[in-house]
């Protein structure tokens, strides 16, 4: 009796146990499953044919990643087509971040994923293979890559007069609407926080999607309601008078042109002028001509030394056409504006080109679906009209900042593209006042960089990177990523 007792005793002590373990299991797998469960079949169905499965060469990685098209406009046939990443750990408490690179006509995919930020870069070799990217921003949030506008990378319209109406309008109205349908596809992220971040041209992308979005979202409904909370751009395009100022003033800073073609830019170019004169254009023309010699984008890097005649694209070439109606106004009308980056391993963009543009590779991520007749390239040489282009987004940016929007600035400081100096210029035009001026931040125990911290804006400079910053100092600039959506400033000593 005495042993039936205990045997009892002991079952009744181990089925308690068991059902406390089970509650337990059971809280835990609703706080952190809850999200993305009870999705409709429909929304499961298109998450699982976006989902990215046998990518050739892909290293193996405990996170989710999607691509595919999402439908912006589906009377002209418009789609734009994007890659998404889940963030290595805890994707349902990490916020969502869109990358936008620029141009424009530049695949956000072929520079910021695969040469920048993104967690897989292409590797050199006969067999595809991709890389780990250590320093991927995937690790501080869900990373969604968009090919934008039409015409770029894998992005299509079925409608070929489209192409005559890109523009800075154009190309916001077309993302805010992908942004939309893309969170009816990922229900499960609609409630994360929002951020965008681009460089270059997307100093002109990201501030008109995000006043989009700051509009809309005084209307929509909770639906369409976008948990937006700031964004942050680097190198980027921004005033016309100030970049194209900053750009002679950093040439003649850093060696690059002589004291002649520096006084005759000065003397003969007005640029708050959108047209070019006689005079000031052989100026410019020298000017520009010393970037044939020298990487404009990183002027410490050193140039392709392969030939690489063979690409799939024919788009080993550097030189895109000039595109009529873009910003900075007088600037784009000369061709040598018009080269396109090549980044730290100056042939990363061929290792890029032929993988994007193998059959298996597009298949696996969902990619020309449509057989666009021609190849994937970094930057579309069809787009040659811009249909607008404000001078200055600065009126943007104010508006942005008074309605309580996060707003980072960063720079490269070796960049000649969209340099420092530019950069410096046009932030002190908005007027801003400055609550802690020129600061050293520190990666570890070197300094990082600096920053001015405005009423209102954060300006962070990055010691030694180029123009694709996050290429030249990828682990200082996943450290910054990491401050922007902590809303910490960077760090102001050694650690």
């Amino acid at each position: 009796m005495a042993l039936s007792w205990k045997y009892f005793a002991f079952n009744l002590v181990l089925l308690l146990w068991l059902t406390t373990q089970t509650m337990v299991w059971v809280s835990v797998s609703a706080s952190a499953s809850a999200w993305g469960v009870g999705l409709r079949p429909e929304v499961m169905a298109e998450q699982k044919a976006d989902l990215v499965v046998g990518l050739p060469g892909q290293p193996a990685v405990s996170f989710k990643h999607y691509a595919g098209y999402v439908n912006v406009n589906g009377s002209h046939g418009r789609a734009l087509f994007y890659w998404f990443f889940e963030a290595v750990d805890n994707p349902h408490n990490k916020p969502v971040l869109l990358w936008l690179n620029g141009g424009p006509g530049c695949s956000s995919v072929g520079y910021g994923e695969a040469e920048e930020l993104g967690p897989f870069f292409p590797k050199k070799g006969s067999k595809p293979s991709l890389k780990l990217n250590k320093f991927a921003w995937n690790r501080a949030a869900n990373l969604l890559f968009l090919e934008s506008p039409i015409g770029v990378g894998f992005s299509y319209t079925n409608t070929s007069s489209d192409i005559n109406e890109l523009g800075d309008t154009f190309t916001a109205k077309d993302s805010y609407t992908f942004l939309v349908n893309w969170f009816t596809r990922f229900p499960q992220f609609k409630s994360n926080e929002f951020y965008i971040a681009g460089e270059s041209y997307a100093g002109h992308y990201v501030p008109q999607l995000a006043e989009v979005i700051f509009d809309s979202n005084k209307k929509a409904c909770k639906e369409n309601f976008i948990n937006f909370k700031g964004f942050m751009i680097g190198n980027a395009l921004l005033d016309d008078e100030t970049d194209q100022t900053g750009m002679i003033d950093y040439a003649w800073d850093h060696a690059v042109i002589s004291d002649k073609v520096y006084r005759d830019v000065k003397r003969k170019c007005n640029f708050k002028l959108k047209n070019v004169s006689d005079d000031c254009r052989v100026a410019l023309d020298e000017y520009f001509a010393v970037y044939d010699l020298i990487d404009m984008y990183s002027l410490y890097t050193p140039d392709c030394a392969h030939n690489f005649t063979a690409t799939v694209s024919n788009n080993s070439r550097r030189q895109l056409p000039a595109i009529k109606g873009i910003a900075p106004h007088l600037f784009s009308k000369f061709e040598r504006w018009h080269k396109r980056p090549a980044g730290y391993d100056p042939c990363a963009d061929h290792y890029t080109d032929v993988y994007l543009n193998r059959p298996d590779v597009q298949a696996a991520l969902h990619a020309n679906v449509t057989k666009i007749p021609y190849a994937w390239s970094h930057c579309n040489d069809n787009i040659t009209f811009w249909g607008d282009a404000p001078s200055s987004i600065l009126p943007t940016i104010k508006k942005l900042i008074a309605g309580g929007i996060r707003i980072w600035v960063f720079s490269g400081d070796t960049d000649g593209r969209i340099p420092v100096s530019a950069t410096r210029l046009t932030l002190r035009k908005l007027g801003l006042k400055i609550n802690q001026d020129w600061t050293p931040w520190y990666s570890k125990k070197q300094v990082g960089g600096w920053t001015i911290s405005y009423d209102g804006l954060m300006f962070v400079t990055i010691r030694g990177a180029g123009h694709q910053v996050p290429t030249f100092k990828p682990k200082e600039a996943l450290l910054m990523l990491r401050r922007f959506l902590a809303n910490q400033t960077m760090p102001s000593k050694a650690f």
